[in-house]
C-alpha cells in the first residue's frame, strides 16, 4: 500500500498565522499534526511509500521539514498552484498526483494532513484489509449544525448507502473525515472526472463509487479535529495537552500565571501576565497582559492588554496606547 497525505490547502480561515506557513506544520503539543500522521505511516510496514502533496507556495516549507525529520518514507509531490483560486480541487489534484507518480497498481491510503484523529491509522488499514472495498473513516460530530459543514454519510450496517456533501439540511450527524483507503480497482479518479463530475470535494467521488459497488465505513469515537479555523486549532491543542502546559526550555516566564492548555514556544518571553488556552509562538514578548483563547504569532510584542479570542499575526506590536 502507498499513502498520500494531502497538504495543499491555503488555510485562509487561519490567516494571518497561516498566510506564510502551512497549517499542517502548526504545533500541537510537542509535535505537529502532519508529524503525528507521518510517524504512524512510518511505523506501518504495509505502507511502502508516502507522498506529501502540497502546492508551490508551501513546497519549500515541507521539503525542509521532511529533510530535517527522521522519516524515511515521505517524498514531496507538488501541484502547480500557488494561490487558492488556482486549486484543482481535491479529486482533480489526486488524479494528477496518481498520474504524476505512476500510482494505481497498489492499494492507496489518502488522508488529510490537518486531521488530528484519536484512532491509530494501523487500525483503519486493518479494517480495510478485512474487506478490500473502498473504505472511509467516519465520526459522529454530535450536532446537525456541525454536520452541515462536512460530507454526511448514511449506513446500512457498515456499508455506505448515501453520501451528501455539505447538505443544507442534514438528517444525521455521521460525517466522513477525509481518511480513505482504495483498492487498485477503485482508483478511478480520471474516469470520474472524464464523466464531468465535481472535482472539488472527495465526497462526490465516494458517492460515485457507492453507486457502483460497496463502500465501507470505519466508525470511531473519542476525538477528531479538522484544523481549519482558530477555534478548531485551539480545541485540538487543548485535547492534546489535556489541561497541561508546554513551555520551551529557552522561553522566559516571570511573575506569570499559566492556566490550562498553554504552549509557549522557543525564545518567547512572558512577564507579569496571565495566559489561558493560548499559544505563543517563538520570539514573542508579552508584558503586563491577560490573554485567553488566543494565538499569538512569532516576533510579536503585546503589552498592557486584555485579549480573548485573538488571532495576531507575526511581527505585530500591540499596546494599550498609553
Amino acid at each position: 500500500m502507498k499513502a498520500i497525505v494531502l497538504a495543499g490547502g491555503y488555510a485562509t480561515r487561519l490567516w494571518p498565522v497561516t498566510k506564510h506557513r502551512p497549517k499542517m506544520l502548526l504545533p500541537v503539543g510537542e509535535t505537529t499534526v502532519i508529524d503525528r500522521i507521518l510517524g504512524e505511516l512510518e511505523a506501518d510496514d504495509r505502507i511502502t511509500d508516502v507522498f506529501v502533496s502540497t502546492n508551490q507556495r508551501f513546497a519549500d516549507d515541507f521539503r525542509d521539514h521532511i529533510a530535517a525529520s527522521s522519516f524515511e518514507k515521505p517524498s514531496l509531490t507538488v501541484e502547480e498552484t500557488a494561490e487558492e483560486d488556482e486549486k484543482f480541487g481535491v479529486v482533480g489534484a489526486l488524479a494528477q498526483l496518481v498520474a504524476r507518480e505512476g500510482l494505481g497498481d497498489e492499494a492507496l491510503l489518502v488522508i488529510a494532513g490537518d486531521n488530528l484523529i484519536s484512532f491509530d491509522i494501523a487500525e483503519f488499514v486493518d479494517y480495510f484489509e478485512q474487506y478490500d472495498d473502498p473504505t472511509l473513516a467516519a465520526y459522529d460530530v454530535g450536532s446537525l449544525e456541525k454536520a452541515s459543514s462536512y460530507g454526511l454519510i448514511e449506513l446500512d450496517g457498515e456499508e455506505v448507502t448515501e453520501f451528501q456533501e455539505k447538505p443544507d439540511e442534514p438528517n444525521s450527524t455521521l460525517v466522513s473525515i477525509a481518511c480513505y483507503a482504495f483498492p487498485p480497482d477503485a482508483i478511478r479518479f480520471d474516469e470520474y472526472l472524464e464523466d464531468g463530475n465535481n472535482p472539488d470535494e472527495p465526497g462526490w467521488f465516494i458517492q460515485w463509487l457507492v453507486e457502483d459497488g460497496p463502500v465501507r465505513a470505519f466508525t470511531f469515537d473519542d476525538a477528531w479535529y479538522d484544523i481549519g479555523t482558530p477555534e478548531s486549532y485551539l480545541e485540538a491543542v487543548a485535547w492534546e495537552l489535556d489541561g497541561d502546559t508546554v513551555v520551551a526550555e529557552d522561553a522566559t516566564i516571570e511573575n506569570t500565571t499559566l492556566g490550562e492548555n498553554v504552549h509557549v514556544l522557543s525564545g518567547a518571553e512572558v512577564v507579569n501576565s496571565s495566559l489561558d488556552n493560548t499559544i505563543v509562538f517563538p520570539d514573542t514578548m508579552i508584558l503586563d497582559s491577560d490573554i485567553r483563547q488566543s494565538i499569538i504569532d512569532r516576533d510579536t510584542q503585546v503589552e498592557s492588554l486584555d485579549l480573548a479570542g485573538a488571532l495576531i499575526g507575526a511581527h505585530t506590536q500591540l499596546t494599550d496606547g498609553s
